[in-house]
């Protein structure tokens, strides 16, 4: 037998909260289209998920806080006002913004799966999840780039 709440859920973002706020020049964060974006499952909690996506929005926004004090100083109030390429009906700038905040809070939360299960099996998964992990902040830092305009350059140590 299924038992319906008394007080059931909102659809859409209900369970992962509002969303968050970033200032005014910055768009604000559904944690709900992050989650879906990062391909997360219930496993990340809604407050570590939010947690998570708020010390991603400090670290990018103070990544670009230069970059937004000039453009507030030409003139424009939002990351959306910014002239950039549009690609499915959104700023280029903004998707890209949106990209190094999710990618950053996914490596936060993915390198975090060690502390599940301290057993052989779980150490393996964690092992193989350092790749991900990387790839992550890869991808955080080429979004970043590229809304300062900069090239792309990985450099490993051999």
């Amino acid at each position: 037998m299924l038992i319906q709440p008394a007080n059931p859920p909102a659809a859409g973002n209900a369970t992962d909260g509002s969303p968050i706020h970033s200032g005014s020049f910055w768009p604000e964060l559904d944690p709900a289209t992050a989650r879906g974006a990062m391909r997360l499952d219930g496993t990340a909690s809604a407050e570590r998920l939010r947690g998570a996506l708020i010390e991603a929005i400090a670290d990018v926004n103070s990544e670009l806080a230069d970059w937004r004090r000039s453009r507030q100083a030409e003139g424009y109030t939002t990351l959306a006002e910014v002239p950039a390429e549009e690609v499915d009906g959104a700023s280029v700038l903004v998707q890209r913004w949106q990209r190094a905040v999710q990618c950053r809070a996914a490596a936060n939360l993915t390198e975090r799966y060690r502390s599940f299960d301290s057993t052989a099996a779980g150490h393996k998964q964690a092992d193989e999840l350092d790749t991900t992990v990387d790839d992550l902040r890869r991808d955080s830092r080429w979004a970043v780039s590229d809304i300062l305009g900069i090239g792309r350059t990985t450099v490993e140590l051999i």
